[in-house]
């Protein structure tokens, strides 16, 4: 990719795939019956559209346990996960690694047609975070400036794969999902940084 340069420090996980350090992903976390039952529960989560100050995505949305309002630049409680989803968050939590109790977290996400997530890294609020895609493929986007030019990673996200942000991957790198035609829904679960409290 242009403007982008040979990355340093990948690490090869149990799939043989070259990974950034504190980047963890896995495929078929997920039955294709468990993807449409979530899929389902997702749908009807009354999911409403994601706004970032005046601008409205292609995107819906909808938190539990904690919710971050871009508009206000306010960070509050939400109702917390229901029960299909704290036994989700469960699973997810056992691949990274960590309490499920420390789920503190969960963000539903529905793409709509052309929609993606640009570059950002998650609020410093959160610690770990999880992903779990759903539909269709998707590749999440990595990068992180070395002078002039960004350091790039490309990570595939299949459908029912699951991936762990934690380290370096986590703190050093942004990340982005580029826009997609098809439908495709996405769970992402995070713990909370031990100043924030339970």
């Amino acid at each position: 990719m242009s403007g982008g340069k040979t990355i340093s420090g990948v690490q090869d996980d149990l799939f043989g795939t070259a990974l950034l350090p504190g980047l963890a992903a896995a495929p078929e976390f997920l039955t294709p019956e468990e993807e449409q039952s979530l899929i389902a529960r997702i749908e009807a989560a009354e999911l409403t559209p994601f706004r970032f100050q005046q601008w409205e995505g292609k995107r819906l949305t909808r938190s539990y346990g904690w919710h971050y309002d871009f508009e206000a630049g306010a960070f509050s409680r939400a109702e917390p996960l229901p029960p299909w989803l704290r036994a989700i968050a469960g699973r997810a939590a056992g691949f990274a690694g960590i309490a499920p109790a420390n789920i503190a977290q969960a963000l539903l996400i529905s793409y709509g047609p052309g929609a993606g997530i640009g570059w950002h890294r998650d609020r410093p609020v959160f610690e770990h975070v999880i992903g779990i895609s759903l539909g269709a493929a998707a590749t999440m986007r990595f990068r992180r400036r070395s002078g002039e030019k960004f350091e790039r990673f490309a990570l595939p996200l299949a459908p029912r794969s699951i991936y762990h942000l934690d380290g370096e991957a986590r703190a050093d790198w942004e990340h982005s999902i580029a826009a997609m035609e098809e439908p495709r829904w996405s769970i992402t679960l995070r713990t909370l940084r031990d100043r924030y409290g339970p």
